[in-house]
């Protein structure tokens, strides 16, 4: 049986890729100067199927992917959304070549943490990913106004009890510099609402400066500054699928 899931109007591709609306697109056409597989082909109603066929606008080849994954370095005052009329997003940061794909933010960063943001127009990875049964950990460098100690190890690993009630997962939390301002590492399995923030509210201390540093099997780049953001390697996607599909080994605590 013929696999028809991805065929598609000719206009509206080259609509979707910026080429203009969908009568500007079918005058384009009407020129000759699309190619299909090397044929002109002057039907704007044209069914093709993206990903097997070689398409080319004015000898220029499009560069087709039915899905894209992006590793984005989010920075502060940027929210994880794809529209805000007020707020800049993590999507107004993409590249004007990523316009045509419908990318979202996989997840949520609030908008004064930085670090790693997926965004992609993969919606069943992405819903794997969030999955609350799925457990996919999130690893976090976090500067604290306050002195961290063992107790409060102890306290993250066995769970904390928030402001609402809620009795969090055992988290990760590793010290790298104990004083006034305190320095750590934070792994969680879930996401609640500000919960690093909230976690370390209860056992009396306050987050200054929070980054995400790794989500399931992928690491932020470390070469990407606040703002920048790159296309996953085929290794990373494939990390990201084994932990869609079974969690990740990243998700033991330490």
């Amino acid at each position: 049986m013929k696999d028809t899931r991805n065929i598609q109007r000719l206009d509206r591709l080259l609509s979707n890729f910026g080429y203009g609306a969908r009568s500007e697109v079918k005058k384009l056409v009407k020129k000759g100067v699309v190619k299909i597989d090397g044929n002109i082909v002057k039907d704007a109603s044209f069914h093709l199927d993206p990903q097997k066929s070689r398409i080319e606008v004015n000898s220029e080849i499009l560069d087709y992917k039915r899905f894209i994954y992006i590793m984005m370095n989010k920075p502060a005052g940027v929210i994880s959304a794809t529209y805000d009329k007020k707020l800049r997003t993590a999507v107004d940061l993409l590249p004007e070549k990523y316009a045509c794909f419908g990318l979202f933010p996989a997840g949520r960063l609030d908008i004064d943490t930085e670090g790693l943001l997926l965004l992609t127009n993969d919606g069943r990875l992405a819903h794997e990913l969030l999955s609350p049964r799925k457990h996919v950990p999130k690893r976090y460098y976090a500067l604290i106004n306050g002195t961290l100690t063992d107790d409060d190890v102890k306290a993250f690993g066995e769970g904390v009890v928030l402001d609402d009630g809620y009795k969090t997962l055992p988290a990760g939390l590793e010290l790298i510099k104990a004083g006034p301002r305190s320095e750590a590492e934070v792994v969680l399995r879930e996401g609640k609402f500000h919960q690093v923030k909230r976690m370390f509210g209860v056992v009396g201390k306050k987050v200054i400066y929070l980054k995400r540093i790794r989500m399931g099997g992928l690491n932020l780049d470390e070469a990407l500054q606040p703002g920048e953001c790159r296309e996953l390697t085929p290794e990373e996607v494939e990390m990201l699928k084994a932990d869609e599909m079974q969690g990740s080994s990243a998700n033991k605590l330490p």
